[in-house]
């Protein structure tokens, strides 16, 4: 059943700060990516996507959505390795990681840990030395990390001839660096404030996550000329159920609880590719179930416990 939310007006929840935030991210990603060519599907046309709906496109959550674990985790290994900070800092994330993948479900006080350190971090540093270093890390510890199944999915959509973004929390300038090593089209991510091309150590508004996700996905459609009723959106996190209700297509993907309950009661479809046990209501491209087992989820990274 198509969600309806795209008809209501804004959802209170949505502050200034989230639509400032999603307005931002919204307008990076439209600035840093070109419009993808519209791809030849081969053999039968799927009922959805629809082969040649131009005013249809699909956004993707990121962390264990298409990626299995949190981007900006992987992000700071990368950094800790050059050297940008001390192993205080990386056991911290550390835990934060290992909580994320034991529980499925993100902490608010470990996602905002882990944007203060992340900003203190990168502050006085130029955005073009971040976004080279984000070519590094991705090779590094995110290109294995892909799940093969949402990967198809998103496939599906670039056959289809639609544009694909990804939606995330994670900085935009790792977001883009993992849309165009997919071959998406684009990503929408949290944007940090910059002068001269240097990081301040601030954001413009706040990160991308919650209500703020579905107003880069509102202001994104508007400037995109899409059909929101027409466009799929895909994410684990019961967080994101307002993005996913601004939508005419909207698909739970490893879902945690809270998704999952709304997801059934609201008729939603349903993959989870942790495990590769198919979901009762699948109605996806035949393509999204390539890999489905081969993506179960990886091994934990050992636990540190912190002493303080």
């Amino acid at each position: 059943m198509a969600a309806l939310g795209w008809l209501t007006p804004r959802r209170r929840s949505a502050t200034a700060r989230s639509v400032l935030a999603g307005e931002a991210s919204a307008e990076a990603a439209r600035k840093s990516t070109t419009d993808v060519l519209d791809r030849e599907g081969a053999g039968a046309e799927p009922e959805f996507p629809v082969h040649g709906d131009e005013r249809a496109a699909a956004f993707f959550d990121l962390d264990n959505t298409v990626m299995q674990g949190a981007a900006l985790f992987h992000f700071g290994r990368g950094l800790y390795k050059r050297k940008f900070f001390d192993t205080r800092e990386l056991l911290r994330f550390a835990w934060q990681q290992t909580w994320f993948r034991l529980a499925g479900v993100e902490d608010p006080e470990h996602m905002q840990e882990a944007r203060d350190s992340a900003l203190s971090i990168v502050q006085g540093h130029k955005v073009a030395e971040l976004q080279a270093i984000g070519e590094e890390i991705y090779d590094e510890y995110m290109a294995e990390r892909i799940w093969p199944g949402t990967r198809a999915l998103a496939q599906a959509h670039l056959d289809a001839g639609q544009k694909v973004w990804l939606v995330t929390a994670a900085p935009v300038e790792i977001a883009q660096v993992i849309a165009r090593r997919l071959g998406l089209t684009g990503a929408l991510g949290t944007v940090a404030e910059s002068i001269d091309g240097v990081y301040t150590g601030k954001l413009v508004g706040e990160p991308l996550h919650g209500p703020a996700k579905a107003e880069a996905v509102r202001a994104l459609a508007a400037a995109e000329g899409l059909d929101l009723s027409r466009c799929a959106a895909y994410s684990d996190s019961h967080n994101d159920i307002p993005m996913l209700s601004l939508v005419g297509h909207p698909y739970a993907i490893n879902p945690d609880s809270k998704l999952r309950k709304h997801a059934r009661a609201m008729d939603w479809r349903l993959r989870d590719y942790r495990t590769g046990r198919k979901a009762a209501k699948v109605g996806i491209p035949a393509a999204a179930g390539v890999g489905a087992v081969a993506g179960g989820t990886a091994a934990v990274i050992a636990v540190h416990r912190r002493r303080r």
